[in-house]
């Protein structure tokens, strides 16, 4: 036996959160409420549910308001405009008729006469009909007489409107052609500060008895349309969120009508996978809830029922096995000292004699052997077997395993090898238990070993120790790894034992482990050999996370050698690797 001092490769720590920058925690920070709300988006069905009904609503009002408002708004500038219209007609048919009937010299003097009798009369009818119809205001401006010269006109406009509201395009169009024209443009108010306003403009060509043509156009400010335009967006904003408002509340009310029996019925699911095989669901009413409700009390008590069969035979099994173990001691005893004093015997008797004596004693041996092995199974599965914890030196525990099979690797012409750590490797552990588990893994070593050297490798870091067993004999085939920890399982039932085995010891390992909380994992190659590792936290109760150890060994020589993903916690996950190669022990059912 070869013993090495090497230190062991502690654990990387991971980062705490003195170790990350300013930047990293502020983001940590602002991170945490959306990791709050996406954590409760995906576990709540009815906030999904609500949510996706709020939104359509939403997009759904939306569109319906847009239309609404697009329809209100063509109403209500449809109105005005063919009240506007008619109210500018009429202005130009009287304005017109009071140039018509009016015959003005061509001096510049009668050119203003006829305009300002154009322009009273205009103002005029603003006077009389400012009771009522529409609200509007006037521009008057020059435009060219005879001979293509330029008519003398002040541009004239009612009230405070500038006469540069009307705009240029306007204009064109209106000194172009007889007809009217109109378009939509701000008007502009003179004062201080200047002030503006949509409005509706109407323009046409007035013309004189001298052929004098002045331009008239009437202004409509669109102050109370755009006022009414602007109370309807509120009421049909209004409107809108209070009926969203109520859409939620309603389908708040009506999802939890139905989620809520899912979830009564996840809750005592849960009760139920915890043990209380009495719980049941309330059934009210003859819904679909309600026989999902009854078809869950059904399937619960036939569950129940089962279970409570398979626990009646399972104690039943047990109470056998327990019964048919203590059982056999009596007899055991009185055959072995018959054995016994043949063995001592052996040499009076004559060969055949004496070879059968001494096949007697090894078979008894196994068979003594067997025996514990199947009490110590019963105590397992019926749930009694406890730790007798102390704080023990890994490292003794390790040279104790080895020491023991010592003969038996000599024997095999097997080397056994010790890699220990420098300092000591303190654990709070059942040191019998953690002894059988080393023996178990280092004689199957041996025995798989085919005569090269078997490693024996301590690691520990702050909370975990970890102990490797690597052969490189035979190995694993694919597939092999996973059922290593399965009872009386052999990877090749015609090899022949050498070690006297019994097919359990591996399985009494693993339920040892699981008893400290820790982790049993196999490892195997055809032709590579094979490593288990062992894995216990350092304190009674502590969590297994990582391992000092790695669980596959580098390097692994070989041409088809390749590195399989990373082992899964023993039983709490399942092994990650995409391989047969790597497993994980698992508790049995």
């Amino acid at each position: 036996m070869t013993e090495s001092g090497a230190a062991s490769t502690a654990a990387t720590p991971r980062p705490g959160p003195a170790l990350r920058s300013p930047a990293a925690r502020v983001l940590g920070l602002l991170a945490r409420p959306f990791a709050t709300v996406l954590r409760g988006w995906r576990r709540s069905l009815q906030i999904r549910v609500v949510t996706a009904t709020m939104v359509l609503s939403a997009i759904v009002v939306v569109l319906v308001g847009a239309l609404l408002q697009s329809q209100i708004v063509e109403g209500v500038l449809t109105t005005k405009e063919s009240s506007a219209v008619a109210e500018a007609y009429r202005g130009f048919e009287e304005a017109q008729r009071a140039l018509d009937e009016e015959t003005l010299p061509g001096s510049d003097a009668g050119e203003s006469a006829g305009v300002g009798l154009v322009f009273g009369e205009i103002v005029s009818q603003l006077s009389t009909r400012s009771g009522g119809g529409e609200r509007f205001e006037i521009v008057v401006l020059g435009s060219k007489g005879p001979g293509e010269s330029i008519t003398q006109f002040s541009p004239r406009a009612t009230g405070v409107v500038r006469v540069d509201s009307v705009p240029d395009q306007l204009i064109e169009l209106v000194a172009a052609s007889d007809d009217p024209w109109q378009v939509y443009h701000p008007i502009t108010y003179a004062g201080v500060p200047t002030t503006t306003e949509l409005g509706f403009m109407i323009g046409t060509t007035l013309r004189s008895g001298d052929d004098g043509v002045y331009e008239l156009y009437y202004l409509f400010p669109l102050d109370q349309e755009e006022a009414t335009l602007a109370l309807v967006q509120r009421t049909l904003f209004t409107a809108s969120a209070l009926l969203l408002v109520l859409i939620g509340v309603i389908a708040w009310f009506v999802v939890r009508q139905t989620v809520t029996p899912v979830r009564l019925a996840a809750r005592i699911a849960e009760r139920l996978a915890a043990g209380g095989l009495q719980e049941r669901m309330h059934v009210r009413g003859e819904d679909d809830l309600a026989r999902l409700a009854t078809s869950f009390n059904k399937m619960a008590t036939n569950l129940e029922r089962q279970i409570k069969q398979l626990e009646d035979l399972s104690r039943m099994q047990q109470r056998f096995v327990s019964d048919v173990s203590h059982e056999l001691r009596t007899p055991l005893t009185t055959v072995r000292m018959a054995a016994d004093v043949l063995h001592e015997a052996r040499t009076q008797l004559n060969p055949s004699a004496a070879r059968s004596a001494e096949l007697l004693q090894k078979e008894l041996d196994r068979f003594e052997s067997l025996l514990g092995e199947l009490l110590e199974i019963s105590r397992f599965d019926a749930g009694v077997a406890v730790l007798e914890p102390e704080e023990v030196d890994c490292r003794e525990l390790a040279r104790q395993a080895t020491t023991s099979l010592g003969a038996l690797a000599e024997r095999a012409g097997i080397e056994l090898v010790l890699d220990l750590p420098a300092g000591p490797c303190v654990a709070e552990v059942d040191p019998r238990r953690i002894d059988r588990i080393l023996r178990n893994l280092v004689a199957n070593a041996i025995e798989h070993g085919e005569r090269r050297p078997v490693q024996v490798t301590v690691g520990a870091d702050d909370r975990t120790v970890a102990f490797t067993v690597r052969d490189h004999g035979v190995g694993l085939r694919p597939g092999e790894a996973a059922s290593v920890f399965n009872r009386f399982w052999r990877a090749d039932p015609a090899r022949t034992r050498t070690t006297g085995g019994t097919g359990l010891g591996l399985a009494i390992a693993l339920e040892d482990t699981h008893l400290h909380g820790g982790w049993l994992q196999a490892w195997g190659r055809p032709g590579l050999g094979s490593q288990f590792r062992l894995t216990l936290p350092r304190e009674l109760g502590g969590a297994v996370e990582s391992s000092t150890l790695p669980m596959v060994p580098t390097p692994v020589v070989g041409p088809s050698a390749r590195r399989p993903a990373a082992p899964a916690v023993a039983g709490g996950h399942r092994p990650s690797s995409t391989t047969d190669e790597l497993a994980t022990g698992s508790r049995r059912a």
